[in-house]
């Protein structure tokens, strides 16, 4: 979803990595992502698989900044997945896209050399509520599900759609029409909330602006009810930071809240 816009002009960020590669898993140009090795692996290692943001709409994969080099330097593969977006694909199709992309790296893990029981999954906005809502409904992902080991979300707002429309200012709530309509089943469906208590990834962080307080109310109430069906989740609030920078700054030293609290997470839950 759409957030505020910087308070401050962006960090300087160093050149952004190539990637090693570049998968392709549907017909459709958005339908591919890219792969990022760590040059010092020597046996299979985690890998992180992003899914970006832009109000359902718009975004890219491409743009990764300094995060492809940062996990890469621990020792984590990173991939950045591309979906189709609004109007042409709805939410539904959009969340199966990033399921088939999982499918897609889960099934090429041995070439790749990542390990496939070690697979976290990280969105930023809208990206984190696509994220959320394959980490819970085990529909999208398939076979692929069980390889998710962990959640990492990105100041996302959509975990209740219901109840972030109901609570919407009116830009806000455009934004969530278009993407989630007016029918309330459909809302049901497309939120994260309601699938927990199934089969749920086992491990979440959900980091939030400090003072953005419907990421906050909305994190709050994932992961409470993740820690009722007795996943292990936590929120994180980042303080001095807006929507766009949380992710942007990822990996450098203007994002060391952000950075430090997912690498802690990484850290805990990998094997």
């Amino acid at each position: 979803e759409r957030g505020a816009e910087p308070r401050a002009p962006l960090a300087p960020y160093a050149p952004p990595a190539r990637p090693t590669r570049t998968i392709v898993y549907g017909s459709h140009q958005r339908q591919q992502k890219d792969i990022y090795e760590p040059k010092t692996a020597v046996e299979e290692q985690p890998l992180v698989l992003f899914v970006h943001g832009g109000a359902w709409r718009m975004g890219s994969h491409k743009r990764v900044q300094s995060k492809p080099v940062h996990f890469n330097q621990k020792n984590i593969y990173f991939a950045s997945t591309g979906y189709r977006v609004l109007p042409d694909t709805p939410v539904e199709d959009q969340a199966r896209d990033v399921g088939l992309a999982l499918q897609a790296l889960i099934a090429q893990a041995d070439p790749l050399g990542f390990d496939a029981e070690n697979v976290i999954l990280m969105g930023h906005s809208s990206g984190a509520h696509l994220a959320a809502l394959v980490a819970t409904d085990p529909q999208y992902a398939g076979d692929a599900f069980g390889a998710i080991k962990g959640v990492v979300l990105l100041d996302g707002a959509g975990y209740d759609v219901a109840k972030n429309m109901k609570d919407a200012p009116f830009e806000r709530k455009r934004v969530y029409e278009d993407a989630f309509g007016i029918l309330p089943q459909r809302h049901k469906a497309l939120s994260p909330v309601t699938h927990i208590g199934g089969k749920d990834a086992p491990n979440w962080l959900a980091l939030y602006v400090a003072d953005r307080a419907v990421s906050k109310t909305q994190a709050e109430l994932l992961v409470s009810g993740l820690k009722d069906a007795e996943s292990a989740a936590q929120t994180a609030a980042i303080p001095d930071t807006d929507h766009a920078l949380m992710n942007r700054e990822i990996g450098t030293e203007a994002g060391a809240a952000q950075t430090r609290a997912i690498d802690a997470f990484l850290a805990k839950i990998l094997n």
